[in-house]
C-alpha cells in the first residue's frame, strides 16, 4: 500500500507522537492514500512543499489494530465527533455554553490510544467551524454527516503507535507543482459554500439537530 504525507520538509524518518497533540486524533502521524491531497496539504499555507511517499505492506497493515470511523456500519459520525472534542482546544466560553451536550457527546467516545491506526474525516483548522455550529444546535446532523461523508474535506489515516509508524518504508520525497500553490484554499472554499449554503437555509422540520438527539435519549 503507498501513502503519502504532505510536509514542507521531506520526513524519512517519521517519529511517534511527532504532531501536535490538539490535532483531530491527537499526536499521530497524518497521511493520506490520495496523492493529490497530500500535495495539497504540503501547499496549505501557500509555499511549495514536498509530499513523503512510503510504503506498508498490506498484510503488515491489516495486522494492525485499525479504527476506520468512515466505516456506517460500524460508527457514527458522533463517534467523530466526540473524538474531536476531546482532543481539540475549546475557548472556556464555548465549553461553558455547550456543557451539556459536551458531557452528553462524551458517551461516543472512543480511546484512540488503544489503536495504531485511526481513519476518519479531517477537520483541520479551516473546517473547524462545521462541527462547533453542529454542536452550537446551529447545522442539522444530516448536513454534517453529508459535508464529511462525501468527502468535501478528505479522509486521513493518522498512524498512532509505534508499531504502525515503523512499517512505514520511506521511498521518495515528490516536489509539489505550483499548479498546487492555492489548491487547499479552493477546497475551502467550495465546502464553505456548502456550509454557507445550508446555514442560509430555513431550518428544516424533518432533519435532526443535536439537542434532538439529545432529547429522544431521554424518552
Amino acid at each position: 500500500m503507498i501513502i503519502y504525507h504532505g510536509s514542507k520538509t521531506i520526513i524519512d524518518k517519521p517519529i511517534v507522537g511527532g504532531s501536535d497533540p490538539k490535532n483531530d486524533y491527537g499526536a499521530a502521524f497524518y497521511l493520506s492514500l490520495d496523492l493529490d491531497a497530500a500535495k495539497s496539504w504540503a501547499c496549505k499555507h501557500d509555499s511549495l512543499g514536498v509530499v513523503n511517499k512510503y510504503l506498508i505492506r498490506n498484510e503488515t497493515f491489516q495486522s494492525l489494530k485499525i479504527l476506520d470511523l468512515t466505516n456506517k456500519d460500524k460508527y457514527s459520525v458522533l463517534n467523530w465527533m466526540a473524538i474531536l472534542m476531546h482532543f481539540r482546544e475549546l475557548s472556556d466560553s464555548f465549553i461553558k455554553t455547550n456543557k451539556l451536550v459536551l458531557d452528553w457527546l462524551e458517551k461516543y467516545y472512543i480511546d484512540v490510544t488503544q489503536y495504531d491506526v485511526v481513519i476518519g474525516y479531517r477537520a483541520d483548522d479551516s473546517y473547524f467551524r462545521f462541527p462547533i455550529r453542529f454542536i452550537s444546535n446551529d447545522l442539522a446532523f444530516e448536513d454534517l454527516e453529508n459535508i464529511f461523508l462525501l468527502g468535501h474535506l478528505g479522509v486521513q489515516y493518522a498512524f498512532i503507535s509505534s508499531r504502525a509508524i515503523n512499517a512505514l518504508k520511506f521511498i521518495e520525497a515528490i516536489d509539489c507543482e505550483p499548479s498546487y500553490l492555492g489548491h487547499y484554499r479552493s477546497l475551502v472554499v467550495d465546502a464553505s459554500k456548502v456550509f454557507d449554503e445550508v446555514l442560509s437555509t430555513p431550518r428544516d422540520p424533518s432533519k435532526t439537530y443535536i439537542l434532538d438527539l439529545m432529547r429522544k435519549d431521554n424518552e
